[in-house]
């Protein structure tokens, strides 16, 4: 390993060695190896340790990545965002009528807001 470990999440601490896999793939590598990783690793100096690497090459060994981000994208759209939720788009099948009122009402709020500017420049 280099450097001394630093005590991180674990499963934030393997983002930086999937990070380094999918630089390898999007760099023309189908299947990266563990010294791929390393490598990418290393350009950037970021710490790494044997185990981990072992670990997360042991995980991906004979999958298609591709097949692995769609797994874990079904996997968090399942997940509770916590963000503010449109309530009652769910409740019941008689209320069509509603759902068109509601879309009406939203449409004038929109236009408003593209004709309102903005306080400050984003590219400031």
């Amino acid at each position: 390993a280099r450097g001394t470990p630093q005590p991180t999440n674990p499963q934030t601490h393997q983002m930086k060695y999937l990070s380094a896999y999918m630089l390898s793939v999007l760099g023309g590598k189908a299947s990266p190896t563990a010294a791929d990783i390393k490598k990418v690793l290393d350009s950037v100096g970021a710490n790494y340790e044997e185990d981990v690497l072992e670990k997360v090459m042991s995980s991906l060994a004979g999958k298609d990545i591709m097949e692995v981000i769609a797994q874990g994208k079904e996997k968090l759209s399942s997940v509770p965002s916590g963000g503010g939720a449109v309530g009652g788009g769910a409740a019941g099948g008689g209320d069509a009528p509603a759902a068109a009122e509601e879309k009406k009402e939203e449409a004038p709020e929109e236009e408003s807001e593209e004709e309102e500017e903005p306080d400050f420049d984003l590219f400031d």
